[in-house]
């Protein structure tokens, strides 16, 4: 009997050592709703939203503007002295209004700086600190001061060649110095560049990092006939792509006016809604070269594939019935596939 309750003793002590070391354990009943959490997977992040921008001069009507059917609009131009310093605004008092009724349907709005001609100031004012940083702050006053979404920079052509082996570094450092300003109040950086070209070795590299986007200035190519074709859009957007340019930051331009005469496009239709539909018109005794509704159907096409955006010089060449070229890009970007 003493040996049957010594063994016992002993298989109880076993047992309860075991259940201690963790080697024995009851088992745990899972209710059958549970299940293990999913294991974290990376966020996607979604695409760019199609860009439509649109340009528009001091002499615009801001009632009149289809804003439902742009993402940005930019108000041409604010100008630089060579001290850094702003001239007045033309129609300065035209903004609060643009920017009320743009962001009521969730536009942003960008001023634009320089503008064609100014190249000259520009090269004096970026190659000094100073007049740079003047610059700067006189437009982070006009950002603060229209509840502006950002900065459109305008200087279009910095030209090593012609003015100065530094114009293309000085560039880029007016550049990385407004990019901070505007990062640090969440607003946008952009710019105008050329299409191709000489000109277009002036953009370094450097400032893709700075740019939310650029508009590339796809029109006005020289000589006789098509000054801004289809060709001349894969061609330029062929040249950034390989500059280095992501798709994403790519705005293709086209123009809402002919050329030589610089009819607008409005001023085409009024004369014949036929020329809506072609890219070639006779206009006050000259034939007029421009972008209709199939071409502009075809760029917006292009880009949708290759970019992230149209670009228009200007919003107030285009006509405003069933004939308008910006109802074309709309109604191109949200067709059904």
């Amino acid at each position: 009997m003493t040996s049957l309750y010594f063994w016992l003793a002993a298989i109880l002590w076993l047992l309860i050592s075991l259940v201690a070391c963790g080697q024995l354990t009851a088992p745990t009943a899972v209710p059958p709703t549970v299940t293990p959490a999913p294991t974290p997977t990376a966020t996607t992040v979604p695409p760019t939203p199609f860009r439509i921008v649109g340009y528009v001069t001091d002499a615009v009507i801001v009632e009149l503007l289809p804003l439902d059917k742009l993402t940005h609009v930019i108000y041409a131009f604010a100008i630089p002295n060579t001290d850094g310093t702003l001239k007045p605004l033309a129609n300065g008092w035209k903004i609060d209004n643009l920017v009320a009724q743009a962001h009521d349907h969730n536009v942003q709005v960008l001023l634009a700086v320089g503008g064609w001609g100014h190249d000259e100031t520009f090269e004096t004012l970026a190659a000094n600190p100073a007049a740079r940083d003047q610059l700067v702050q006189e437009l982070v006053a006009l950002v603060d001061k229209h509840n502006l979404d950002g900065i459109d920079m305008d200087w279009e052509y910095p030209d090593p060649v012609t003015f100065s082996p530094d114009s293309a570094q000085n560039y880029v450092k007016l550049m990385q110095a407004l990019g901070a300003e505007m990062r640090a109040r969440d607003k946008l950086l952009t710019a105008a560049v050329v299409a191709l070209g000489e000109y277009g070795a002036g953009i370094e590299p450097a400032v893709f990092d700075e740019v939310d986007f650029l508009n590339l200035m796809v029109y006005d190519r020289g000589g006789e006939g098509h000054h801004s074709s289809f060709a001349f859009a894969q061609e330029s957007l062929a040249y950034w792509r390989e500059r280095g340019l992501p798709p994403e930051k790519a705005v293709l331009g086209v123009p809402f006016y002919a050329r030589p005469n610089y009819s607008t496009y409005k001023e085409l239709v009024a004369a014949d809604p036929a020329n809506a539909f072609t890219d070639e018109a006779e206009q006050h005794g000259r034939t007029e070269y421009y972008n209709g509704i199939p071409t502009i159907q075809q760029k917006t096409r292009l880009a949708l594939e290759q970019a992230s955006g149209i670009m228009i010089w200007t919003l107030e060449h285009d006509s405003q019935d069933e004939t308008s070229l910006l109802q074309a890009i709309y109604q191109t970007v949200h067709e059904t596939p």
